[in-house]
C-alpha cells in the first residue's frame, strides 16, 4: 500500500475548519482506493506570528520539505492588519512559495451546472458550463523585481517596480501550459501586453518557440485588456491560459468570480518536482470563523488537485470531484452558493455529505 506524507497548514480564520473537512475526505478516498496518508501539522500566517513572531517559521518549512505535498487553509485577518509588510501573515505565502520552489499557480475556474444561477454571467454564456485553467507564473515578474522609492533630480518623490523575466522562467511555465492543454482540449492562450511592454514581447517570442515542441496544441495570443473582456463575453473560447505573475493575479481573480463564488475555487502551486502546495483561493473570513458557515468545497477540491498532480491518482481525484458535484446536484449547499431551492447546510455537514457520496 502506497503511503503519502501530507503537511497540513490549517492557517487562520476559517482555515482550520475547512481543512478539517478536506482531511475527512482524504481519509475516505484513501480507504476506497487503497493508499494511506500521514498528516504532519504546522503553523503559517497569523497563528504562527502569535506563537513565534514569524509568519513562516523554519520548522514549518522543514515539515513541508519532508512531505509529499502541502495542504493549506487561508491566512490573515483583521488582527494582523497593522503589522509591517514583511511580518504580515501574507508574507508567509510568498516565503513558502519561494522556499519550496513553486513557480506555477494552477487556478481552475469551473461553473458547475447546479450553480449556474450563482454566476453573474447570462445563461446563454454559461449554458454549457465553463472549465478554464489559468497558469500564473508565480515567482518572477514585477512582484519580485527591483523596487525602490527615490527622489528625482528636481526633488520630487517617486517610486518604481521592475518587471523582469528570464528566458528559463518563461520556458518552464509555457511547457507546463502546453502539457496541461494536452490533457484537456489542446488549446493555449498566452496573455501579455506586447504592444507596450518589452518584457511582454520577450515573453511572446519564447512562448512561440516552446509551442514548436507541441504541434498538437493550438496557440493564440491576447493582450491582457482584451483577455479580461473576453473572459466575461466569450469565456467558452478558453482552455488553458498562461500568463505572468501580475496579469495572472488579476485574471485568475476575475475568472473566480464569474463562476459564482470564490468559495468553490481550489488552486495548486507547483515547481519542478512533484511536491506542491494546495490551497483554496478564498481568504480567512474571520467574521464567520467558528460559526459552521464556511464553504469547505474549495479546499476539498484542492485536495483532489493534490491527488491528481502530486500523487498521480487521477481516478481518486475524479472521485472527489464527482462527489462534490453529486452533493450540489442533490441541492445541498452552504450559504455562499445557495440557490433558490437549495437546502442550506453548514461546513461540517458539507464535509460529511461529500464523504457519503464517496
Amino acid at each position: 500500500m502506497k503511503n503519502y506524507k501530507i503537511a497540513v497548514l490549517p492557517g487562520d480564520g476559517i482555515g482550520p475548519e475547512v481543512v478539517r473537512q478536506a482531511v475527512k475526505v482524504l481519509d475516505k478516498v484513501a480507504e476506497k482506493y487503497k493508499f494511506s496518508v500521514e498528516y504532519y501539522y504546522a503553523d503559517i500566517g497569523g497563528i504562527a506570528i502569535d506563537k513565534t513572531g514569524e509568519p513562516l517559521p523554519k520548522t514549518t518549512l522543514s515539515v513541508c520539505k519532508s512531505s509529499d505535498a502541502v495542504l493549506m487553509g487561508a491566512v490573515g485577518g483583521y488582527k494582523w492588519d497593522n503589522l509591517p509588510g514583511d511580518i504580515r501573515p501574507e508574507a508567509g505565502l510568498l516565503g513558502i512559495r519561494a522556499g519550496l520552489g513553486l513557480f506555477a499557480n494552477y487556478r481552475p475556474a469551473v461553473i458547475y451546472k447546479p450553480l449556474r444561477d450563482a454566476s453573474p454571467l447570462k445563461d446563454r454564456i454559461t449554458e454549457n458550463g465553463l472549465d478554464i485553467l489559468i497558469l500564473r507564473e508565480l515567482t518572477g515578474g514585477i512582484y519580485f523585481g527591483d523596487k525602490k522609492r527615490i527622489v528625482t533630480e528636481d526633488g520630487e518623490p517617486a517610486a518604481y517596480d521592475t518587471m523582469i523575466y528570464r528566458k528559463s522562467e518563461v520556458e518552464r511555465i509555457a511547457r507546463l501550459a502546453f502539457e496541461a492543454a494536452r490533457q484537456r482540449n489542446k488549446k493555449v492562450t498566452s496573455v501579455d501586453k506586447a504592444y507596450v511592454l518589452e518584457v511582454s514581447r520577450f515573453w511572446r517570442e519564447i512562448v512561440i518557440n516552446v509551442s514548436k515542441e507541441y504541434p498538437d496544441v493550438a496557440l493564440n495570443h491576447l493582450y491582457v485588456d482584451n483577455a479580461a473582456m473576453q473572459l466575461v463575453i466569450h469565456p467558452e473560447q478558453f482552455d488553458v491560459i498562461v500568463t505572468g505573475n501580475m496579469f495572472g493575479d488579476i485574471l485568475s481573480d476575475e475568472a473566480s468570480m464569474i463562476t459564482g463564488s470564490i468559495g468553490m475555487l481550489p488552486s495548486a502551486s507547483l515547481g519542478a518536482e512533484s511536491l506542491g502546495l494546495y490551497e483554496p483561493v478564498h481568504g480567512s473570513a474571520p467574521d464567520i470563523a467558528g460559526k459552521d458557515k464556511a464553504n469547505p468545497l474549495a479546499v476539498i477540491l484542492s485536495a483532489a488537485m493534490m491527488l491528481k498532480y502530486s500523487f498521480k491518482l487521477k481516478e481518486a481525484s475524479e472521485a472527489i470531484e464527482n462527489a462534490v458535484v453529486k452533493v450540489l446536484e442533490d441541492g445541498l449547499m452552504t450559504g455562499d452558493i445557495a440557490t433558490e431551492n437549495a437546502v442550506v447546510i453548514g461546513c461540517e455537514q458539507m464535509g460529511d455529505e461529500v464523504v457519503k457520496r464517496l
